[in-house]
């Protein structure tokens, strides 16, 4: 069994033609609004970037591997409610950050049992506790916001080291060792195997069970992380958090070339999708389309992909199977 290649941090054609799309319509949107290319609103995109490009991460590894999970942005949520009440009953900056990362891969780990132990497809499974997690974010926010929390977690998370954020920091080591688990140990090859083909997969002796559970937990602590900054850069947990943050999450990593069927990821193209789709939808705020339509505009980006990758890869299939004779 021959995995397809892996292209993580390289910049293939797909790569390039983002980064194009990218740098177009950030051009389009800088000649349609004049508030779009200031100072101000390129920090508001870097921020809203944030968790995106935490999640985004592990979507792209549960994506490659043949799995899915649509409770993500819930997750958050309830990681976030964590994070702020930790704040609340004043246990510390540093206690409260740590504690996202820890629900997240505890949050994780009962999803990925559900999924893979209990042998539920992942789309059935992690929909199901989008409503069970739902219900919890309701039950512990009693139909309130939290709101005006303690500013030291904002203090840590926000510090600069040596000019740089510590969210560039936290999301490049993310990345960085990631990329370093696909690359350089036994983990990447063997997700991609099991994206490929599951039954391939076990019967060349890869435990399958294992790879999967740890990519759900990685994924869970990867969100957790994001609930960190979430509650650091915005000191407050409203109802409503998370909503479309699965639905973005899987566009961003779609459009950046991870295969929905599993397979191939590239984690360049992941961060080249985050951008795009926030730039898209800042843009489109700014030149007066309601927030309303960015769901409709992330849905279209979507279904468009998928139009143009299904045919692509079924005709690769058949060409495949020609070759062979």
């Amino acid at each position: 069994m021959r995995p397809s290649k892996p292209v993580f941090f390289a910049m293939g054609g797909r790569e390039w033609a983002l980064l194009c799309a990218t740098i177009l319509a950030a051009l389009l949107f800088t000649a349609a609004s004049p508030f779009f290319a200031t100072m101000g609103n390129i920090d508001t995109i870097v921020r809203n970037s944030i968790e995106l490009m935490l999640v985004g991460l592990g979507m792209t590894l549960l994506l490659a591997m043949g799995g899915i999970d649509v409770s993500i942005g819930i997750v958050m949520g309830l990681a976030a409610i964590g994070v702020a009440n930790t704040l609340l009953a004043g246990w510390g900056a540093l206690p409260a950050a740590l504690l996202g990362p820890a629900m997240g891969a505890v949050l994780g780990l009962l999803t990925g049992s559900v999924v893979v132990i209990g042998r539920i497809p992942a789309i059935v499974g992690t929909l199901g506790l989008f409503g069970v997690y739902r219900t919890g974010v309701f039950a512990l926010l009693g139909g309130q916001w939290l709101s005006g929390l303690p500013t030291n977690l904002t203090g840590l998370l926000g510090a600069t080291v040596f000019g740089v954020p510590m969210a560039g920091i936290a999301i490049a080591a993310a990345y960085l060792a990631v990329w370093t688990a696909l690359r350089r140990t036994p983990y990447g090859p063997h997700l991609l195997s099991i994206g490929n083909s599951e039954e391939k997969a076990r019967l060349s002796g890869v435990p399958v069970i294992k790879v999967r559970l740890a990519t759900f937990v990685i994924s869970g602590a990867l969100t957790g992380l994001a609930a960190s900054f979430y509650v650091a850069n915005y000191r407050n947990v409203e109802m409503a958090i998370g909503s479309t943050l699965a639905l973005d999450a899987i566009a961003a990593v779609v459009l950046g070339g991870t295969s929905i069927m599993g397979g191939r990821c590239s984690l360049i193209g992941t961060v080249l999708g985050v951008v795009l789709l926030r730039i898209l939808q800042n843009g489109l705020l700014l030149i007066g389309v309601p927030s309303l339509w960015q769901p409709v505009v992330t849905g279209a980006l979507l279904i468009g992909v998928l139009a143009l990758e299904m045919p692509a890869k079924r005709l690769g299939e058949l060409k495949m199977k020609w070759m062979r004779g």
